[in-house]
């Protein structure tokens, strides 16, 4: 197994620690270690002062992050394996909203599936002009989302549009992302968007602690005061014969044929 410390990497730069998704070759899909290991630098982010924001970026130049890493779905047998892998995922996305610092995404290309999730998480999104954010699992897996995560997308962009990009697979790209909220600004490369992300989170960095943490918990509270039991959901997807196709296809790069069973 790959460290994970090797595949996210975490550099501190006058008090912003840039977190870096290092798997350029796989589009900087995410393993379950680099899940976990973003979850605890998170968990752990100091409130001394010494940590006033967190920059998240992916390497390689052409994507934030291409989702979950769909080989590691192989070994899935029995509905505790799918209602594990949804809990570890919503725990991850916890952790990143309940950072006790600022969090900016730093987007450049594609933001897809999990990393569109992580995204989400974050306080503040921007991205450059290559943005593709998306879910296109109903064309691709056959998976779904956890109703924290719909929650989460909703809060962002609306229950309608995310229902309408989820039912035809499509990506979000730069000048949408960043007219219905989804993003804050659109620069137009990445070495700009990085340079941006200093900044903001220079600036961010500077305001009261104690209101950025307030704040952040608070918006968390009112949507987990909503929380709901999906778990009849999840197990449905990731146990169908359409889950299996999908996965197979999708690694094997041909068009599944779905059954619905």
């Amino acid at each position: 197994m790959t460290d994970p410390s090797i595949e996210i990497t975490d550099e501190l730069r006058d008090g912003v620690l840039w977190i870096t998704f290092q798997r350029p070759q796989a589009r900087n899909a995410l393993t379950f270690g680099m899940y976990e290991r973003l979850a605890q630098l998170c968990r752990e982010m100091p409130t001394d002062g010494s940590v006033r924001a967190v920059v998240i970026s992916g390497a390689g130049g052409k994507a934030f992050a291409a989702g979950t890493d769909m080989t590691q779905f192989r070994a899935f047998e029995t509905p505790q394996d799918a209602l594990d892998y949804e809990n570890q995922i919503d725990a991850v996305l916890e952790a990143v909203e309940r950072c006790p610092v600022p969090t900016i995404a730093a987007i450049n290309g594609a933001c897809t599936g999990g990393g569109g999730s992580i995204a989400a998480a974050c306080d503040i999104r921007i991205a450059s002009a290559s943005l593709k954010f998306g879910f296109p699992i109903a064309r691709t897996l056959g998976n779904c989302l956890a109703a924290g995560n719909l929650a989460r997308l909703s809060e962002l962009i609306g229950a309608g549009r995310v229902r309408e990009i989820i039912f035809t697979a499509r990506l979000i790209e730069a000048d949408e992302a960043l007219s219905v909220g989804l993003v804050s600004e659109i620069l137009p490369d990445e070495d700009t968007l990085i340079a941006r992300a200093a900044e903001l989170a220079a600036k961010v960095g500077a305001m009261a602690p104690l209101t950025l943490r307030a704040t952040k918990e608070a918006l968390r509270r009112n949507r987990a005061a909503a929380k709901v039991d999906d778990d009849d959901l999840i197990i449905s997807c990731y146990m169908s014969d359409d889950f299996r196709i999908g996965m197979e296809a999708f690694l094997g790069k041909t068009k599944p044929e779905w059954t619905g069973k």
